[in-house]
């Protein structure tokens, strides 16, 4: 249940290192704010629409794998931080889903990202939401860097 005036941090993960970071960062603010956090796992369409069968079988694996990674998160997050979770699994373009979602939820006050080190990673959503930010959504954008170390992120929260 979200109480009015409080923070909602959505954090759009996958099982990167630096979703991880972004996941830390918005725990740390929330449980210091007594905020909320969400996590949105995004599974995206694959290009094997011909093969029905093969589709079907990877749309499954991408559901279980979506699932292990939010189990996980969610259980390693309430252990350090006691704090409740959301999940949330979508379909389709990970840009697309998150800018609907937080139209749709307008309890979610930050959106936190997490930055892929440089040369590991493509930082789509990052450069797609600072491209487009004013004309996508109207909350802010927290962005994590991904290396940071888990005593760098307590130290800024």
């Amino acid at each position: 249940m979200h109480i009015p005036g409080e923070v909602k941090f959505l954090v759009c993960v996958d099982s990167s290192d630096e979703c991880k970071a972004a996941l830390r960062f918005a725990c740390m603010r929330a449980k210091n704010s007594k905020g909320q956090v969400c996590i949105l796992y995004v599974i995206e369409p694959n290009d094997m629409l011909h093969f029905a069968g093969v589709e079907k079988v990877m749309e499954r694996e991408a559901k279980e794998e979506a699932n292990r990674v939010l189990t996980e998160l969610k259980k390693e997050t309430f252990q350090e931080f006691s704090i409740k979770i959301e999940t949330i699994i979508s379909y389709g373009l990970k840009y697309n889903k998150i800018v609907d979602l937080i139209n749709e939820d307008k309890t979610i006050s930050i959106l936190v990202l997490g930055a892929a080190p440089e040369g590991q990673g493509t930082n789509y959503l990052i450069n797609k939401f600072s491209t487009g930010l004013t004309s996508s959504i109207h909350i802010p954008v927290t962005i994590v860097p991904g290396n940071l170390s888990k005593d760098e992120i307590e130290k800024i929260t």
